[in-house]
Order: C-alpha cells, then sequence, then structure tokens
C-alpha cells in the first residue's frame, strides 16, 4: 500500500468508494447501525408514546408503523450506499453538484456538531442530578472520551457498539423486567389506559421524526457492507427492531413509573447504577455517528482531512454544550426539518434518473450545481411546513420525502431534458 492510499484508509476513506478489503459482514454492519439507532431521545420518545397509548394495540401499532417507514427510507439510502461504497456528502455530489453539495453537507454537519454538544449534556446533566459530580468535569471527560473514539474512525465506532449494543439490551431488558414485576404482571400493563390519549398519526409522526434526520446519514455507515444485500438488512435491523426496542423500553418503563425519562425510571427502580451505564453508552454510541458524520460533512465541503475536522467539531460541540443544550435544541428540530429532503432528492437521483447506476467519482463530470434538487429541496421544505398538525397527512418528514422526489424527477427533466443519460457525463 502506497503513502497516498494508507492516507486514505487512514482517513476512513472520508471522499473515496470504501475498498473491498475494508468492507464488513452482516454481524458488524448490524452491530453498528444498532449502535446508531440505540439513541436516548427514542427512549424518551417512547416514554411519551407509553403515556399517551395503550400498550396493546395501540403502541405497539405505532412504534412498528413509525419504524418501518425509517427502515425503507434508510434501506433505500442503504442500497445506494453500499452499492457505490459512498457516504451521503459523496451521493450528494451526484445528486446537487460538486459546488451543491456543500450546502446539504454543511446543514448535515451543522446540525449533527449541534446534536453531539446536546448529547455531551444529556449524557452530563443526570450524571450530576443522581452522583453530584460537577457538570464542568462530566462535559469535558465525555466530549474527550467521544471526540477521540471518533478520530480513531468507523473500527473504533464499531468496537464501542459491540460492546454498547449488548449492554443497552440487557439493562433495558432488566428494566423491563422490573417495570412488569412493579406494575402487577403484563396483564396490568396492558390494561392501563392513558389519560391524554394521542391518535396514530401524531404516534407514528413522533416515530418518525424523533429519528428522521439520523436516517438520512445511513450511507455514512452503510458504505462499509461488504453486499448490497448486507447493507439494507443491517439498515432494517437496526431500524425496526433497534430503534423500536428503544421506544419499548422507554413506553413500557413510562406505563410503570409514570416518568418518561428512562434514567430516572431506572433510577426509580433501584437501578441507578445501570441507568447511568446505559445512558453513557447510549449517548456515546449516537453520539459517536453524529460527530462521524459531521466530519464526513465537513470533509466533502473543506477537502481537508476528516479526522482533523473532526477534533475541530468535538471540541466546538463540547464547548458549547451547555449552551446548545439550554438554547439550541428548538433550532436543531427545525434544521432537523431540513435534512430528510436531501435523502429523497439522493434517493430519486439514484433510482428514478440514473436507474441504479452512478459511475466513479474519478470518471463523472459532475455538474457543479444541479438546480433541480435544489428547487426540489425548497419545495419539499415548504411542504413540510404546511403539513398538517392532524390526519394521515401530519408526518412532515415523510411529506418532505415524498415531495422531494417528484420534484426532483419533474424539475430534472424540464430543466436537463428527460434523455439524459448517466454515460453522456462520463469525463
Amino acid at each position: 500500500m502506497s503513502i497516498e492510499e494508507k492516507s486514505v484508509a487512514h482517513d476512513d476513506y472520508a471522499l473515496e468508494p470504501v475498498p473491498e478489503s475494508a468492507r464488513r459482514g452482516l454481524i458488524s454492519m448490524s452491530t453498528v447501525m444498532l449502535g446508531f439507532t440505540f439513541f436516548a431521545a427514542s427512549m424518551w420518545t417512547g416514554g411519551t408514546l407509553g403515556m399517551g397509548f395503550r400498550l396493546w394495540p395501540d403502541l405497539i401499532l405505532v412504534i412498528t408503523l413509525g419504524n418501518l417507514i425509517l427502515g425503507v427510507y434508510g434501506a433505500f439510502l442503504g442500497y445506494a450506499a453500499a452499492k457505490t461504497n459512498l457516504s451521503t456528502h459523496i451521493l450528494a455530489r451526484y445528486a446537487f453538484g460538486i459546488k451543491g453539495s456543500k450546502l446539504p453537507s454543511f446543514m448535515l454537519a451543522f446540525t449533527q456538531i449541534g446534536w453531539f454538544g446536546v448529547g455531551v449534556a444529556m449524557f452530563a446533566y443526570p450524571i450530576n442530578k443522581f452522583t453530584g459530580v460537577s457538570i464542568i468535569p462530566l462535559i469535558i471527560i465525555g466530549g474527550i472520551l467521544m471526540t477521540a473514539t471518533v478520530v480513531i474512525g468507523f473500527k473504533a465506532i464499531e468496537w464501542i457498539s459491540k460492546i454498547a449494543v449488548p449492554a443497552i439490551i440487557l439493562l433495558g431488558c432488566m428494566s423491563v423486567g422490573k417495570a412488569i414485576i412493579s406494575g402487577g404482571g403484563l396483564q396490568s400493563l396492558l390494561a392501563v389506559q392513558p389519560e391524554q390519549k394521542l391518535t396514530v398519526a401524531v404516534g407514528t409522526a413522533l416515530t418518525v421524526g424523533s429519528f428522521i434526520s439520523g436516517a438520512t446519514l445511513t450511507p455514512d455507515f452503510v458504505r462499509f457492507a461488504k453486499t448490497k444485500q448486507v447493507g439494507v438488512q443491517a439498515t432494517i435491523i437496526g431500524f425496526t427492531f433497534g430503534n423500536s426496542l428503544m421506544f419499548l423500553f422507554g413506553a413500557i418503563g413510562a406505563i410503570a413509573t409514570g416518568l418518561s425519562d428512562i434514567s430516572e425510571v431506572l433510577a426509580a427502580q433501584g437501578l441507578l447504577g445501570a441507568g447511568i451505564a446505559l445512558l453513557a453508552l447510549n449517548i456515546w454510541t449516537t453520539n459517536d455517528n453524529a460527530l462521524y458524520a459531521s466530519g464526513l460533512g465537513l470533509a466533502n465541503i473543506t477537502g481537508l482531512k476528516r479526522k482533523h475536522l473532526t477534533i475541530v467539531a468535538g471540541t466546538v460541540g463540547t464547548v458549547f454544550s451547555i449552551f446548545l443544550y439550554n438554547n439550541f435544541v428548538g433550532w436543531l428540530t427545525f434544521l432537523s426539518v431540513s435534512l430528510p429532503p436531501i435523502g429523497g432528492i439522493i434517493i430519486a437521483d439514484f433510482y428514478l434518473r440514473c436507474k441504479r447506476e452512478y459511475p466513479s467519482p474519478k470518471e463523472y463530470e459532475f455538474k457543479q450545481v444541479n438546480w433541480a434538487a435544489m428547487i426540489a429541496w425548497i419545495v419539499a421544505i415548504i411542504a413540510s411546513s404546511i403539513s398538517p398538525e392532524a390526519g394521515i397527512f401530519s408526518i412532515t418528514p415523510l411529506n418532505a420525502i415524498i415531495t422531494a422526489i417528484v420534484v426532483h424527477v419533474i424539475a430534472y427533466d424540464f430543466i436537463y431534458g428527460k434523455t439524459v443519460e448517466t454515460e453522456t457525463h462520463i469525463k
């Protein structure tokens, strides 16, 4: 391996296709995707759903439906990533153009740095509450450890996930077991009626909205899949099983204790140490993925090394974590509305315009800006913002994705012509 090849490999192929020698099988990829979808906020959202639905069949239906939508969306992106072995940001070059892709890369990177900072604070505050340890040291330690893992790259994320995934499943099952016992058995939990019932549409919207921006980044990890089948299967396992499990853990704990915060649920169940461990591992795996994705986005924007940009991004997220936690969650949620159309546009470009065939990035003559994609993005954000609050069309991220797909295809045909083939853009 040449010096240049070693440099590219050490930077986790940020701007290149992942070579066959670095690709992973189903177990490895599923572990990473489960670590990605084992998200503390999903458990908290599950707690909210648990207080608004009967456990069976209403809650199970809502969780299953929402995560099937996420799984299908992620699987479309995962297939594209596993076939091309390219990140979200390089796939965006085909769909948005070289310069055009810098805007979605900036939005994705900026949002993920923000969520990384929020995650560091989410790690520190509960531990401070339960143990009395000062916030600042916890934030510094958490930020350094999480950043260090991401600097090492995909391999370190893989190993953290191998430790965290079984531990989180074990701790979550312990919590559910205690909830069932303390609640008088499963029949008693099934009989609990919600005080303020939510509709299926609202519940599904909450389920999908809680992780749709993360699902847009699926290619950043699934590009390491050994085959297309592995990529799709790992994505579906992560979203339909992993994310559903997090919702159930949070929901059952909320039904049994009346608390939507999983760390408080575990503390109330006499599992304080387990609660802290679950919280730390849960946030660590998701934060690592967020920071990793932000590094890839910044690499696409600047052309600099991913690992150096990761250090900068991790430092910024850590330094501003308290500010982000207290002031930025609403803004980050707003930004997250703009992310799903990016995935929709990539899906439209890869599957509908290019018929699942992208040439190598080194052979393709990219547009500078694909204006069809820009138009589709703007229209999709508008469609999302005017979505109704109730009913079947209230799932705003899904509205944005479908709108982006349709508008991109129509706008591309109108601006560039319907017969433009991928091969005509090969150098």
